[in-house]
């Protein structure tokens, strides 16, 4: 017997999968457990260093607001601006503020202060060149003179430093009293101060990190390569990187890298750092190989584990195969000798009681057919019922016009005519006019029976006359009408049946002048409905239909049965303003045979 054929074999795969495959996944698990938490660890560090640097970096940049704010409202700089003509005093004055301010702060390259009437531009050093005016009418679209901006890099060369890279703050100075324009300060920042920043960070010693502003254009470095260059210069394939912070996959010089930025809070400039993929996953290699030798151990005693439980469980159910190999559906059921009280002793007991059963149940059948050959014949003799029911109220009708009692022959052909529609054979379905048709022979017979306590009106669409639709319907409705509505009133009363074709389908509505319901009845009589639509609600349920010959809830259900959700009854009431059901139905091709 093959492996694909024999319960052993096939236990055995599936007892070396069920353990094989959990240690491999086991094993996978704990090696990707353990790269995630090196490269994790990694990043958490690399993001600690980036914030750590934004600190540092927000501090400069707040710093630089903060003394731009302080130099324009000092009175010295406000009044030689705002003088009528310059004055070589408070130049001097100004001039040796600039100088002391700056020269406690090695990140301050120079601080400028240009004046809107042309007076001479005060500085803490001499400015050889500047690149700020170019790099403002470059950038007319950014700088809004009116605001304070920071500027990208560009080049300074000063008495004192020589030429420098500085990017700066640039804020108009308006009047302390009448808020005019005065002139423009700029305060720059020193960019060999940030790179050594950045290189005092102890960024990872394979890595690269950067500074780059709004625009993605490299503000600083740690080596000083690619100022001033968009970051996908350096690292062609980065994506956008969204949010103050963030890590993505990028590669450089052929190697995979994972990017981690940060985004400084003062500004919406980002640190970027990028660290080599391979500096983390090296360091994985040790517990690979650990976990590999472990599973495979575990993996080898398993096996041989698996084979011998298999052997040793399976050999009770092979012995009771052979045994049941043999056995004919058309013999009787052999009797096994029970030994265990386990699974296979529960197997054997319940095969040993399967014979017992199989008889006890082919007695049930020849039962239950004998029922229902008694059933059919007694359907038979009450089909014969209603013919002699007809054939009597004919005689009496005939027997009413022969001694001129019109009346009575009228009740008497009315009721033979309902009774005849109601049974109709057994038939479910009618046209539109029949069932008006046993509406009106109802409601015949009732003004028979309460005459001068009730009119009646039918207003139906010609065109439905011929439609067909659920046969019962409009009868227990109209009958609910007159002994609920119509006959606990005081004076006559009216009755209103009406029918009209919709898009569709056709609507149906009975609506009584009778004393209607209070709310609490009306709620009561929907909920009872709502009952009804649920496979094991009773038939009828409720004070108000339980009287009325098949009962609001047997309609509504019906209605449900037949058309679907959404043909239920609808009703309407108020107390002393009647009561309106009505409902509508999809129009039917079959159904009338």
């Amino acid at each position: 017997m093959g492996i694909k054929q024999s319960l052993k074999g096939k236990l055995s795969l599936l007892l070396i999968a069920a353990i094989a495959l959990p240690l491999l996944g086991a094993g996978a698990v704990s090696y990707r457990i353990a790269s995630n938490l090196t490269e994790k660890i990694e990043k958490q560090s690399g993001m600690n260093t980036l914030r750590q640097i934004s600190d540092k970096l927000d501090f400069i940049i707040s710093d630089a607001e903060n003394m731009s704010v302080f130099i324009i409202g000092q009175r010295s700089i406000q009044s030689y601006l705002g003088s009528a003509q310059g004055d070589i005093s408070l130049y001097s004055q100004n001039v040796a503020f600039l100088l002391n301010l700056a020269s406690s702060k090695a990140y301050i390259s120079n601080i400028t202060i240009t004046s809107d009437r042309g007076y001479p531009t005060l500085s803490n050093t001499t400015i050889l060149h500047s690149g700020l005016p170019r790099l403002l009418e470059s950038n007319a679209d950014a700088y809004d003179p009116d605001k304070k901006w920071w500027t990208p890099l560009y080049e300074n060369q000063t008495t004192d430093d020589g030429m420098k890279r500085v990017f700066s703050l640039v804020r108009p100075i308006r009047s302390t009293e009448k808020f005019q324009p005065l002139g423009e300060l700029s305060v720059s920042v020193n960019v060999d101060e940030v790179q050594k920043m950045l290189q005092d960070a102890a960024w990872n010693e394979s890595g690269w990190i950067w500074l780059v502003n709004q625009e993605n254009k490299i503000m600083s470095s740690q080596t000083g390569e690619g100022l001033n260059q968009p970051l996908q210069s350096v690292l062609p394939g980065v994506t956008a990187m969204k949010g103050t912070e963030g890590v993505l996959t990028v590669a450089r010089e052929g190697e995979s890298n994972t990017l981690l930025y940060y985004t400084l809070p003062s500004l919406n400039w980002k640190l970027v750092g990028v660290i080599p993929t391979r500096i983390y996953t090296a360091q994985n290699k040790y517990v690979l190989t650990l976990t590999a030798i472990a599973i495979g151990v575990a993996a080898a005693l398993a096996g041989a584990l698996s084979l011998y439980f298999t052997a040793w469980v399976t050999r009770p159910l092979t012995k009771l195969a052979r045994k049941l190999r043999d056995v004919r559906p058309g013999d009787p059921v052999e009797q096994f000798e029970v030994r265990s009280t386990d699974e296979i002793g529960m197997v054997l007991h319940s095969y040993n009681q399967l014979g017992g059963r199989i008889e006890r149940l082919k007695s049930q059948l020849q039962l239950n057919e004998a029922k229902k050959k008694e059933a059919d014949i007694r359907a038979l003799q009450a089909q014969i019922n209603p013919h002699f029911l007809y054939n009597t109220l004919s005689s009496i009708h005939w027997t009413a016009l022969m001694n001129k009692d019109r009346q009575v022959a009228e009740m008497v052909g009315a009721l033979g005519d309902f009774l005849r529609f109601s049974l109709n054979d057994g038939k479910e379905f009618c046209s539109v006019g029949q069932e008006v048709a046993h509406a009106q022979n109802y409601v015949s017979i009732m003004s028979k029976r309460f005459p001068g306590k009730f009119d009646s009106t039918f207003l139906i669409e010609p065109d439905m006359q011929g439609r067909i639709m659920l046969k019962l319907l409009l009868q227990p409705l109209i009958e609910n009408s007159i002994m609920h509505g119509l006959q606990k009133k005081q004076g006559k009363g009216s009755v209103y049946v009406y029918g009209e074709l919709k898009q569709g389908g056709m609507s149906f509505t009975v609506e009584d002048t009778g004393i209607g319901m209070d709310a609490e009845k009306l709620n009561s009589l929907r909920r009872m409905l709502l009952k009804a639509e649920a496979a094991d609600a009773e038939e009828g349920r409720g004070a108000d239909s339980s009287k009325s010959g098949y009962g609001l809830g047997s309609v509504h259900r019906r209605l449900l049965l037949h058309y679907g959700r959404g043909t239920g009854l609808h009703i309407e009431s108020g107390p002393g303003s009647g009561t309106r059901i009505s409902f509508t139905i999809p129009e039917a091709t079959e159904g009338l045979s």
